[in-house]
């Protein structure tokens, strides 16, 4: 086969090296075919792949899962980031499912060929979990609310989805395809889940050892690879965690302390009767939004209640979290047995089995105790600022 006459293949050069770049669909078996094709009779040194070394060790290790510390996760505030990982993984498998090809195939397909050939395997993607936590510091918290309440519903739309849909799967990041919406909305998405990783994968194959590379990437990447190739990328500026905006940071502080200035208020002007009701419709709507947050998580009753009671105190702390609380409750009451990791991979592909599972329950104990919360401190003010009316 010649690799120029293929539309699918761009050949670019690098300080004499030639790289041979293909452009696949995550979920098509012809790219699949196309690659292990490419690799065997071009007999690249190095291939490069879409991969970061998480994806890189889910592919090649199954029971991966068998080594996560949930309680870690949670101690750890990576709980949201880690159940939009598993979103975005249970989307990405139940489309590959119902097209009947295996999720990531193209790039099982260049590891095995790179391995049979002798060729050394080049990882060029950004961490998954750099590229989420970097597009979740220039959102809000509704924002990432909105996000996980899609990737949920989408659960249940894949067997609705036509063939029009299919064929844009085909040629789309599943990633940028969920947050689409948002992406229109808010330009720096785009820029962080196409703009940056089209850079970052345009330097890391140029970095590649050897005189001829294979690499091996999705189809929406080339034209930002083409367009990037000359350009010298500062990686480690790609890969650094931005911090919170100042607005945000001095929110969480202002916030509990607007709410202890309206407490004063209350029983200063209104006396021991307001003041004393601005307390209880404060604990009354963290509580229960916190605890009916807990409870559509299918929570144990422990944590159900545990959420009531720490949710009008955690609001008013700047550095806990109503959901980190009844997280860790729900990791004691119910903790993950063997089975659970193991059957995660099978799990997440229904809802189903995402409430079912006690390691993704966790998950949506946390993200659900947190809108709750969160939800009732927007109801309870107004409600603190009637009763000084």
């Amino acid at each position: 086969m010649e690799v120029s006459d293929n539309k699918n293949i761009d050949l670019l050069e690098h300080n004499g090296r030639q790289i041979i770049l293909i452009g696949t669909a995550h979920v098509s078996k012809e790219s699949s075919q196309l690659v292990e094709q490419v690799i065997t009779e071009e007999k690249p040194d190095t291939v490069c792949i879409e991969l970061c070394e998480s994806r890189f060790e889910s592919i090649k290790q199954k029971d991966r899962w068998l080594d996560m510390d949930i309680i870690k996760v949670v101690r750890e505030k990576k709980a949201f980031l880690l159940l939009s990982n598993l979103l975005l993984a249970s989307f990405q498998k139940r489309i590959a499912e119902k097209l009947d090809v295996k999720p990531g195939e193209e790039m099982i397909k260049a590891i095995e060929a790179a391995e049979s050939q002798g060729a050394a395997i080049h990882l060029a993607d950004r961490d998954i979990r750099v590229t989420l936590s970097r597009t979740w510091r220039v959102m809000s918290l509704w924002d990432k609310f909105k996000i996980l309440f899609q990737m949920i519903l989408s659960m249940g739309g894949i067997d609705e989805i036509t063939e029009e849909e299919v064929e844009k799967m085909k040629q789309e990041d599943v990633l940028e395809m969920l947050l689409a919406d948002l992406g229109k909305t808010f330009p720096a998405l785009r820029n962080i889940l196409i703009d940056e990783r089209d850079r970052y994968l345009a330097q890391k194959i140029k970095e590649a050892d050897g005189e001829k590379i294979v690499a091996v990437v999705g189809a929406g990447h080339v034209p930002g690879i083409k367009k990037y190739f000359d350009n010298d990328i500062d990686l480690a500026a790609l890969e650094t965690i931005p911090p919170k905006s100042k607005f945000s940071g001095a929110l969480k502080y202002i916030l509990p302390a607007l709410i202890l200035i309206l407490f004063t208020v209350g029983f200063f002007y209104g006396g021991k009767e307001a003041g004393s009701d601005m307390i209880v419709w404060w604990i009354a709507a963290n509580g229960i939004l916190a605890g009916i947050g807990a409870l559509v998580a299918l929570a144990h009753p422990f944590t159900i209640i545990s959420s009531v009671l720490a949710a009008p105190l955690t609001s008013l702390n700047p550095m806990i979290a109503a959901g980190w609380v009844s997280g860790l409750v729900e990791a004691f009451s119910r903790k993950p047995k063997v089975r659970d990791f193991e059957n995660l991979a099978e799990d997440i592909m229904t809802a189903r089995g995402f409430w079912r599972n006690n390691v993704t329950r966790i998950l949506l104990v946390v993200a659900f105790t947190n809108m709750g919360s969160a939800i009732g401190t927007l109801v309870a003010i107004p409600l603190m600022v009637k009763v000084l009316g």
